[in-house]
């Protein structure tokens, strides 16, 4: 991303700076991007752990979706 873009607004929870950054670094910024994905795969992005993919699925939850099954 250039300097000249601005990234798309985020509707991710807040976890943590470092889990935060690393899933929007990666491309997540909407909610419905986690149901093309596993937890497995979301936590092997450096910066994020156990912590934040509980935040994530409660928040998944309470739109009725839920991350990819293995």
């Amino acid at each position: 991303m250039d300097k000249q873009q601005t990234p798309p607004e985020s509707e991710l929870p807040w976890m943590s700076k470092p889990a935060n950054r690393s899933l929007n670094h990666a491309g997540y910024f909407k909610l419905e991007q986690f149901t093309e994905v596993t937890e497995k795969e979301i936590l092997n992005i450096h910066g994020v752990g156990p912590k934040a993919i509980r935040m994530l699925k409660e928040v998944l939850q309470e739109r009725g979706l839920s991350f990819k099954q293995d």
